[in-house]
């Protein structure tokens, strides 16, 4: 695996990391951390009112972002495979292309709502996508790889 690969998935790694503890400060931090992070309005009132909605809701997404970056150490050889890795590989990588790509034209739809936070976002989610998506080419069996295809007798 090139380690333009390895390094791509430790940084889809890194940022799938961060945003499970950016998720997770919010409980600590309260109804302003929600806000902040664009939370669902239903969150932020289970936030303002204490109910348990807005804390297990974060658990559960930053377990998300946690699995997220398992799979990137199993794809970068961090750690061993894990079960269904080429298909969860190019399902992150689909999802995180799409979410950094939907900037475009919610920037237009929404002017009012872009942020600097907002296009940075989307542009680490993109350049994950394309980290997920080399990951997911350079984990196929070597004899699918096409320069190895290239060197047969």
């Amino acid at each position: 695996m090139p380690k333009l690969v390895k390094y791509s998935l430790l940084f889809c790694a890194m940022v799938a990391i961060i945003t499970a503890i950016a998720h997770l400060s919010c409980i600590y931090l309260g109804e302003q951390c929600f806000r902040a992070q664009l939370a669902p309005a239903a969150i932020i009132n289970s936030a303002v009112q204490g109910t348990w909605l807005a804390p297990v809701a974060t658990v559960f997404v930053s377990l998300l972002f946690l699995l997220c970056a398992m799979y990137a150490f199993a794809g970068a050889n961090i750690i061993r495979a894990l079960p269904l890795q080429r298909l969860v590989l190019i399902t992150l990588a689909t999802l995180c292309t799409l979410r950094g790509l939907m900037a475009v034209p919610l920037s237009v739809m929404y002017w009012q709502q872009i942020t600097g936070f907002s296009l940075l976002a989307s542009l680490l989610w993109f350049l994950c996508g394309c980290g997920f998506g080399l990951g997911w080419y350079f984990t196929r069996p070597a004899s699918q790889l096409k320069r190895n295809r290239d060197r047969r007798p």
